[in-house]
């Protein structure tokens, strides 16, 4: 292929040609234009008119009532002074709206109608077939009327006649104990009501409207961005392979990134347009919704001046969103060959991302550290925030970089994808092989890279959500729990698409002399980490806090328990997945050390803490490197378990293992301190990789992993 440097020009013929071939398609256009300004304002006409209707249905809905009852005057009276008082109410009302004589007529208002009780035979018989709405029964016990209102919960009348009674109900009870005390001469006020008590909202008008803005804003945005991107996506990619009109594309000379940059901005572009199309309707919607109810005034009052910063930082977040949504959008619908087929591979796709959109509506969480890296939850923490003012520089930076990181990362992988002859003529058995008939599959290799980065981002979402409320919930058998989901998505991965698992997992022995090197490597790069671990708590105070409140939340039980999940379930499961179905698919499509520093960087994010992430990412380096040279998964299994049981020990026994390491127990390193740490860790490392190295050099010759099946 081409290989010429970016040409803005080129780029802007490009992006016009597929603007053009994506605005003909008559979905795209429907979803960007019709939906936002013509769907949304019909739906919510139709929703007030239906609510309107069913108000003013249950208001003039004529209620028929039984009582029986052992001194039924009392509740008989109450039922007539609530009929009449419902009357007057609704007239004042009407009055005050400067409504004609004839209006305050006809305004609602419910009738109670009283049946007779010797009329009823069977209550439960007349509920049922709705004679009555709700039958009343009153005894006297110890001195009380005691009252039971029967209903039937199915219907509607029934229900909201019962909640009448109820409330009926309560008044006569306080009517009643009002006269009581009265006719003792007692000052019924300071008995009842020996204090007073009202809110006092210090909120200003505008962090009330952003709290209501914030929890829907962020849902609407996420879904119309998904909705603006999702049919330019398959047009560009899997339209152009249906139609055939992509082989001659790639002829022409122009450089694959240059071909793939056309569509991305392409795409992002008509989800931005889509996105502020639909915030422009919402706003009308609301404003009309103002206008109805009469709070003109109070929105004249808002001082909207002070959203202007949570304005432009949605914009930024809209952007930032958009490029991430767009890019994973087309690497999905890049390995469908039709309309059909891209329509069935987004639609997962669009499920997971409109539930995780739902974390703006779920009250106390915050947008941490941690969250900032979380895709599509970051973004609706941040406009949430943002809406209320809660502004944290050091959060929208991270939510934004890291929205446009993924979208660099998921172009680059489309463009491996363009840069191979699979692009046009593969047939899916290189790609989504979860996908294909399980008979049609060949056994043997290792999985392919698409099925390994579905499985990826499948299990990352299910330990973020699922994992995340299993630890809250069960402490450390939540995370147990959390270590199978980790073991059991890939493997159920591996046995479906037929694949080798000893090659695909690195089940092979090695010698004595690879565990003591790994044992020498992992305790020198563990007392390195201490160092590079102590500075970032020191640059990170608050990603720390949030880490020690995660596990102060999570631990318990004893310290055998807490070895066996923290220590080994981590060591065979998280090794499995990374150590093992990751690199080995990663390395038999790659260069070897591109295979690693992904499959590092990956365990890295996947731990989600910025104080985690570089001495997590080390860790995943060295333990990828063990298992390139010693051709087994055991080593590093061991190295992963050491790591996490010194973790646990430090966290359980502090005093004991501070006496061992004293270093431990310091906020703040010396210099001599980091020089020794580092010294130590450096010829502790130098040795056990010499080992390792040896382990390499006399070992058999690598069997090369074999090619997933294509």
């Amino acid at each position: 292929m081409n290989t010429k440097r970016l040409n803005t020009k080129i780029i802007r013929t490009l992006v016009k040609k597929e603007m053009l071939d994506v605005l003909r398609d008559k979905k795209t256009v429907l979803m960007m234009l019709v939906v936002p300004l013509v769907l949304y304002p019909l739906i919510y006409i139709g929703v007030m008119q239906v609510m309107a209707f069913i108000s003013s249905n249950m208001e003039t809905q004529n209620y028929k009532i039984v009582v029986e009852a052992q001194d039924e005057g009392a509740l008989l009276s109450k039922l007539a002074e609530a009929k009449t008082q419902n009357k007057q109410n609704t007239q004042k009302e009407a009055t005050e709206k400067e409504a004609t004589e004839k209006e305050a007529d006809d305004a609602p208002s419910y009738e109670i109608t009283i049946v007779d009780a010797a009329s009823i035979s069977d209550y439960e018989t007349a509920l049922n077939e709705e004679e009555i709405d709700a039958y009343i029964s009153g005894q006297m016990q110890e001195g009380k009327m005691q009252y039971d209102v029967y209903y039937l919960s199915s219907e509607t009348n029934s229900a909201y006649a019962a909640d009448l009674v109820m409330d009926i109900l309560d008044e006569l009870r306080e009517d009643m104990t009002r006269q009581k005390l009265t006719d003792e001469g007692m000052n019924v006020q300071a008995i009842l009501e020996p204090i007073s008590y009202e809110k006092q909202d210090t909120a200003s008008s505008e962090q009330s409207l952003g709290s209501i803005m914030g929890s829907i804003l962020p849902f609407m945005l996420v879904v119309s961005l998904l909705i603006g991107t999702m049919y330019p996506a398959i047009d560009t990619t899997a339209g152009e392979r249906e139609r055939g009109t992509l082989e001659t594309i790639l002829t022409l000379p122009v450089t694959n990134r240059q071909l793939i940059l056309s569509k991305f901005i392409t795409v992002a572009a008509i989800g931005v347009v889509s996105a502020l199309l639909n915030i422009l309707s919402m706003g009308a919607i609301a404003v009309y919704m103002y206008k109805l109810m009469d709070l003109q005034t109070e929105v004249a009052a808002l001082d909207l001046a002070k959203f202007v910063p949570a304005i432009l930082v949605c914009v930024l977040a809209v952007f930032a969103f958009s490029l991430f949504i767009s890019a994973i959008t087309m690497c999905v619908t890049s390995f469908a060959k039709s309309y059909k087929e891209a329509n069935n591979y987004i639609t997962p796709l669009m499920l997971v991302v409109m539930f995780v959109g739902y974390v703006g509506f779920i009250p106390n969480l915050e947008l941490t550290q941690t969250m900032a890296m979380v895709p599509v939850a970051n973004i609706c923490l941040l406009i949430k925030n943002i809406m209320v003012f809660k502004i944290d520089y050091g959060a929208i930076a991270v939510v934004l970089l890291s929205n446009v990181a993924y979208a660099i990362v998921a172009i680059l992988f489309l463009s491996k994808i363009y840069d191979s002859e699979a692009i046009l003529f593969s047939d899916g058995k290189a790609g989504l092989q979860l996908f294909e008939r399980r008979e049609n599959l060949k056994k043997g290799g290792v999985p392919t890279v698409s099925d390994v980065w579905f499985v990826v981002a499948l299990t990352l979402l299910l330990v973020l959500y699922a994992g995340s409320i299993l630890q809250v919930r069960f402490g450390l058998a939540g995370v147990l729990g959390t270590q199978m989901i980790i073991l059991l998505v890939p493997l159920f991965m591996v046995v479906y698409t037929k694949r080798d698992i000893r090659q695909t997992y690195g089940f092979r022995g090695t010698g004595a002399v690879g565990y003591l090197g790994a044992v020498l490597l992992i305790a020198g790069l563990f007392l390195i980490n201490i160092v590079i671990s102590t500075g970032l708590m020191k640059l990170l105070p608050d990603s720390v806090e949030n880490v020690e409140t995660t596990f102060s939340g999570i631990l318990g039980g004893n310290a055998l328990t807490a070895l066996i999940v923290i220590a080994a379930a981590p060591a065979v499961c998280e090794e499995l997945l990374f150590r093992g179905v990751i690199l080995h698919s990663l390395k038999a499509k790659y260069r070897v050390s591109t295979a690693i520093i992904i499959t590092a960087a990956l365990f890295g994010v996947f731990h989600m803490s910025l104080v985690k992430f570089i001495p997590t990412g080390l860790l995943g380096l060295a333990l990828c490197i063990v298992v390139w040279w010693t051709d087994s998964i055991y080593p590093a299994m061991l190295m992963h378990f050491i790591n996490n049981a010194v973790s646990v020990a430090v966290m359980y026994y502090p005093e004991q293992v501070g006496k061992i390491l004293p270093v431990l127990n310091k906020n703040t390193l010396s210099v001599v301190d980091v020089f020794c740490l580092c010294a130590a860790g450096a010829i502790l490392m130098g040795i056990g990789g010499a080992l390792l190295r040896k382990v390499k050099t006399y070992a058999q010759p690598h069997a090369k992993c074999e090619k997933p099946y294509a």
